[in-house]
């Protein structure tokens, strides 16, 4: 553990966390979105309903899931649907916030999870990836998206190889356009920085520093003139409450970083059943 006494991770997943309104029906995807949906049903956000691509729809689970339809996305559920009705559910407007991730994003919040093309072509790319998924769903039908991913060479570039998941396609007025509802991605946190996206032309831009980060340096990791806030902030590091839920839903730090090798799996079983009684 750092001196500081909380992982990049750990912080990332707060942000998503605080990200999230109380009352609101969040969609939340694999990785760091579900711990930070997790923390913020047990924080400041108890009203919120969380809901899985899978179909569980307001769960409170005792760990953190590792997909979309593990069994804790369906403890404590007030129901279970049909992939398609919940998905059918957000094109209704019904889905407040997504919260999801992507392999590469471009300054209009566009996200590909499809193939890095590179020098080859889309039947040939340099990388194959998993693809959607429900993420173009999320990210075309949900009031609001917030995204997370790594900011690293080659992931924040000028325009994605292709569309996985609509931001806000080419700028001001193409999400109503398109016929797509909402307000497009309003946030993307990273392992160093939080950007948000300018209401009038739709370009993300840095609004927050995770402390210790250096705006020049986050500037050499995007592929475009990146535009700084005038009220450029540092983010508040996690509190002791949100540290303690976190890594009590993850205990082995399988999502925030793992911290003990897995190899005795009676010691992984008590590790959770210790962790579970204590998030009753």
């Amino acid at each position: 553990m750092p001196e500081r006494g909380y992982t990049d991770k750990e912080l990332m997943a707060v942000c998503c966390s605080r990200e999230i309104q109380d009352g609101e029906v969040v969609i939340i995807g694999i990785g760091l979105p579900m711990m930070g949906g997790l923390l913020a049903g047990r924080t400041h956000a108890k009203n919120a309903t969380y809901v899985y691509e899978a179909g569980g729809v307001g769960a409170r689970s005792r760990r953190v899931p590792w997909a979309v339809a593990d069994t804790p996305t369906a403890e404590n559920a007030t129901c279970l649907l049909e992939m398609w009705r919940l998905l059918g559910d957000g094109q209704a407007g019904r889905i407040h916030r997504g919260c999801i991730g992507g392999a590469q994003i471009d300054r209009y919040g566009n996200l590909n999870s499809t193939c890095i093309i590179g020098n080859g072509s889309y039947d040939s790319p340099k990388v194959k990836l998993p693809g959607s998924g429900g993420a173009n769903d999320i990210g075309s039908s949900c009031l609001e998206t917030t995204i997370i991913m790594q900011l690293l060479p080659g992931k924040f570039v000028e325009k994605v190889d292709f569309i996985t998941t609509v931001g806000h396609l080419t700028g001001p007025g193409s999400r109503e356009k398109a016929g797509l509802p909402g307000k497009g991605p309003t946030a993307v946190i990273t392992q160093k920085c939080v950007f948000r996206f300018d209401e009038a032309t739709k370009e993300m831009y840095l609004d927050a520093l995770f402390p210790g980060e250096d705006v020049e340096e986050i500037r050499a990791l995007v592929g475009w003139d990146l535009k700084v806030s005038p009220t450029l902030k540092t983010v508040e590091p996690p509190s002791e409450e949100e540290l303690s839920i976190m890594r009590r839903l993850d205990p082995k730090g399988l999502m925030l970083g793992a911290k003990v090798p897995l190899e005795d799996f009676e010691e992984f079983a008590r590790m959770y059943e210790s962790s579970y009684r204590g998030m009753q």
